[in-house]
């Protein structure tokens, strides 16, 4: 039986309202992609489901124009704002029937390429398109390669999987939309326009038939000889038939001119572009597609012509190193500098060895950088890791900038600089298995001479190259100081010392150093850099020869408002000093968010423009060339919506979630109480729309660390990850509290204690809350805190614990399988907050390991562990519930096979939601229990019947 079908209607009672049921998931809707024309005149937006088709629509800002288009994705406007280009996709449903191999791909309707004159409002359609390309800055043109059309008369082989060729040609079509202009080249594979669209490079593939005669000799259909012949001269044969060859081509869209670049059978890739288009580069190897070890060459192009190769012989490339073909390679802004990457040659395997005759296996070792399962994690992304090289093409020069020990390289002035930013935790690397933060080194390559110069050693913290390269600022999260580092003449400064505020997160309390709030800009010619404290943003003179200046002037602490400038202009990482600037807000008393404007000149205070209980000011884009924004905003009541400002007014654009009206949605108030240790504790408290005061209420308690911050957090109803989900629950009539927790070192199950059970105290004295009927759920970090809560307390009626750590000892031990890494930091330094080594402090692991106190557990519970969880060892969920089921205690727990530590399929996203909701409601309502909980489902039912049937006993 379905899932939906089960999801019975419980709205009865509840006036003209219905209540949420788990059949509204699929088409509750949310704001997708968002752009404003170049012009300010158009806005683009699409509507998503959760489960179906998108829809895109496009409307004027001022003149009353709108179009949908249905299934419509991938919309762009041309940069001169007088066409929109967008994809209309398959049918959702044709897609899934597709994946789930109900329908054959090649019956599948393909991609339809559509193109909206914004000035005539008239709109064309091509059909078979596989995808299109128009240039950032190029006007009005546009290049899309069509679906390879199939040959009806060449018979498929009956049901035969044919094999996909991954460069598969076709047509490459390119138009100039004002001057309806087109042009079409044929055995396409890659397209690829320069920024200003003024030349199209594409690469085409043919086949050419060779030694015909032969071949045709002996595959000849009943050729006595092919009997002799075994599989492998069957395929030397086939490969006899034909050469692939490959080429680049280079399209002048001003001249209409098209030259050949290269010729040969190598497949070409990577292409990038200068500024202009005028200097080009790709990558290319002539060894064989099979070839277990490839070298290849990067080819830099001027104009149309070929006038550098570069390789392993390059003078001045390492010994054994070779050219990358998993980096693109970047030219300098001003054009002088061609950037690429290098890496050691690689090994090949040797395919001659019999498996049988040697062991696989791994061998740990206990000084290597990285752990073996962290470096197996890892294998893909190492085997394809480059590092930086730079082809002077004045000076015609090849430097190494980076070795294998460097763990990243940043260029600096756009790669404009003559150096580039390294970092390097080499010979640091062992620690970071129990000390996350670690330690690093940034230096200074210089691009001309590939000498290396110090900025900073062993930094605690992160180091920032400012816009032109002429300082690095970075911070030491041991100190809190920031500091200015002068590139010219190595001079180093710090910056905000001697100030009486922080620049560190007030609020940390894990035991570790504390996160820095971060730098939020930059002013003209490197002038200036901008820093934020918790609140306010402040102002260093880069050189250290001026003192430090709050532009906010004390108005975000005053008013306990934090505040981050918005960086609107992708192409301007710095603000100049008389231009108008926009920040967020966010109260931290009240939970609303602001938009506020402010200047780098003068000492006033941010100016309001809008402040309201919404969340989403920080989504705002603007238009390039005009003072149009947009943004996203929601509250916990108000469905997302677009809407556009001039910064006057403001007008909302969409309006989802029409069929919210009917339902008994919710409310969200803060809650603020006293814990018994005196803390000041805030938390969220939600009730149901129709909420009765005179009436008791079953109450759901979900915690991770802190929450409040999302009081006007739309909570759209759908299957969560493993999260509770919010909207259902209180439109069934339940209340559900979030409490926030702040923790002290080494004792994390007190201080969940501290805070929650005290919460959930206070609520109880309301006479609205059904003091014997409250649940708990939390999923991760708070999984760990259900399932100790529940030790120590029986006030709670049932609890769900999600990918739960009950055992800290074992745990501390375990490896994190998703990324390889080991456990240990997230008990000495982060968030299980022990503080301690754990032999140095074995009783501290004791106390905070819920497994050794499961025979005083009184509350029903369901663990929800799965066996592909990559952050959370799923033995832990086994401990548990071996521990429960031991004592004789009412629990169950879920595994939901190949799914991880916060589920991923939505298939389970769904079954879950049903399951929670059976459960709370047997033990919080007296609902009757279903099947799974009263009987379980025998494995021998498993994928026959999910058990949600309920039973009467």
């Amino acid at each position: 039986m379905g899932l939906l079908a089960l999801c019975f209607n419980t709205s009865s009672g509840y006036g003209q309202k219905k209540s949420l049921d788990h059949s509204v998931y699929d088409s509750w809707q949310s704001i997708g992609d968002k752009k404003l024309s170049n012009n300010g005149s158009f806005l683009l937006y699409s509507v998503n489901v959760q489960e179906g088709d998108k829809t895109l629509f496009i409307e004027s800002i001022n003149k009353g124009f709108k179009e949908q288009i249905n299934r419509g994705e991938q919309a762009v406007f041309t940069s001169d704002s007088k066409f929109l280009v967008f994809s209309i996709k398959p049918f959702y449903k044709d897609q899934k029937a597709v994946k789930a191999k109900k329908m054959k791909d090649s019956e599948l309707v393909k991609d339809t390429l559509g193109i909206l004159n914004l000035d005539s409002k008239s709109m064309v359609k091509i059909p078979m398109v596989k995808s299109f390309k128009i240039p950032a800055k190029g006007g009005a043109l546009i290049a899309y390669v069509l679906e390879k059309q199939k040959d009806s008369l060449v018979k498929s082989g009956g049901d035969k999987k044919e094999k996909k060729d991954k460069k598969e040609a076709s047509t490459l079509v390119y138009t100039n939309l004002v001057k309806d202009f087109t042009t079409s080249f044929e055995d396409v594979v890659d397209f690829y326009f320069d920024e200003l669209g003024t030349r199209l490079v594409f690469t085409t593939k043919t086949t050419i038939n060779v030694d015909s005669d032969k071949v045709e000799d002996t595959s000849i259909e009943g050729n006595e000889k092919l009997d002799a012949v075994d599989k492998e001269d069957k395929k030397d044969a086939e490969k006899a038939k034909e050469n692939t060859v490959y080429r680049v081509y280079s399209y002048s869209t001003q001249s209409n001119k098209l030259s050949l670049i290269a010729e040969d059978s190598m497949l070409y890739t990577q292409f990038n572009f200068d500024k202009k288009g005028k200097q080009w580069t790709f990558i290319a190897t002539k060894d064989d597609e099979k070839a277990l070890v490839k070298s290849y060459t990067l080819y830099y192009v001027l104009g149309d012509k070929i006038v550098k190769e570069l390789n392993q012989f390059e003078k001045g490339m390492p010994n054994d190193w070779v050219v990358s073909e998993n980096y693109t390679p970047v030219f300098s802004e001003n054009g002088e500098k061609l950037f690429f990457g290098i890496a050691p040659m690689p090994i090949a395997k040797d395919t001659t060895l019999i498996t049988l005759d040697h062991a696989v296996l791994d061998i740990w070792h206990y000084n290597e950088d990285y752990l073996q399962p962290q470096q197996l994690a890892n294998l893909e992304k190492d085997l394809k890791k480059s590092f930086l090289a730079v082809y002077g093409i004045k000076n015609k020069q090849f430097v190494t900038l980076a070795t294998d020990t460097v763990n990243n390289s940043t260029l600096m002035n756009k790669g404009n600089s003559d150096y580039v930013l390294n970092r390097s935790d080499f010979r640091k690397r062992v620690e970071r298995q129990w000390d996350i933060t670690g330690k690093q080194d940034y230096f200074l390559t210089n691009t001309q001479t590939g000498k290396a110069k110090t900025v900073v050693d062993n930094l605690r913290g992160t180091a920032y190259a400012s816009p032109f390269g002429n300082y690095i600022v970075y911070i030491n999260l041991e100190t809190g100081i920031w500091y200015s580092y002068d590139v010219k003449t190595e001079k180093t400064k710090p910056l905000n010392t001697g100030l009486n505020v922080s620049f560190l997160d007030e609020e940390f309390d894990m035991p570790d150093v504390a996160y820095s709030y971060g730098i939020n800009g930059w002013t003209d010619n490197d002038a200036t850099v901008l820093i934020r404290d918790r609140y306010d943003i402040w102002e260093f003179d880069l050189k250290g020869d001026k003192p430090a200046r709050m532009i906010t002037n004390g108005f975000g602490r005053k008013e306990k408002i934090q505040l981050e400038l918005l960086q609107l202009d992708d192409e301007k990482p710095f603000y100049t000093r008389k231009e108008l600037l926009l920040a967020v807000g966010f109260n931290t008393l009240t939970k609303d968010s602001g938009l506020y404007s402010l200047k780098l000149q003068g000492t006033s205070e941010p100016k309001m423009l809008r402040s309201d209980a919404f969340l989403g000011y920080n989504s705002l884009i603007k238009a390039k060339d005009a003072e149009v924004y947009a943004y996203v905003k929601s509250s916990f009541v108000d469905s997302p919506n677009i809407y556009t400002t001039d910064l006057k007014t403001e007008v909302q654009r969409s309006a989802t979630n029409q069929q919210q009206i009917e339902y008994n949605w919710g409310t969200s108030e803060l809650v603020h109480w006293t814990t018994p240790k005196g803390f000041n504790a805030t938390g969220v408290l939600f009730k149901p729309e129709n909420f009765d005061a005179t009436k008791e209420y079953p109450m759901i308690v979900y915690f991770y660390e802190k929450l409040s911050d999302n009081l006007n957090r739309y909570e759209a109803p759908a299957p969560t990850p493993s999260r509770l989900n919010i909207s259902y629950f209180i439109s069934n009539g339940y209340l559900v509290f979030t409490p926030d927790i702040s923790y002290i070192d080494g004792y994390p199950g007190k201080s969940a204690e501290e805070y929650i059970n005290s919460g959930v105290d206070y609520l109880k004295d309301f006479a609205w809350v059904d003091s014997n009927h409250i649940g708990i759920q939390g999923q991760s970090w708070g999984g760990y805190q259900v399932a100790h809560l529940i030790t120590v307390t029986d006030r709670y009626a049932a609890a769900w614990s999600g990918a739960p750590v009950v055992n800290m000892t074992s745990a501390y031990g375990g490896i994190r399988w998703q990324t390889g890494m080991s456990r240990q930091f997230q008990y000495e330094k982060t968030q299980s907050r022990i503080g301690e080594i754990l032999w140095d402090n074995i009783d501290l692991y004791l106390e905070n390991s819920p497994l050794f106190a499961m025979n005083k557990v009184t509350t029903p519970v369901v663990i929800m562990h799965n066996d592909n969880d990559g952050a959370v060892p799923w033995y832990q969920g086994i401990e548990m519930f071996m521990a429960l089921r031991r004592l004789q205690k009412p629990v169950w727990m879920l595994n939901y096979n190949g799914d991880e530590h916060n589920l991923m399929k939505r298939e389970n996203r769904k079954d879950i939601q049903i399951r929670q909701q059976q459960f709370f409601d047997h033990y919080l309502k007296g609902a009757a229990a279903p099947v799974w909980m009263v009987k379980g489902v025998p494995a021998t039912m498993k994928g026959k019947t999910w058990g949600f049937e309920l039973v009467n006993e």
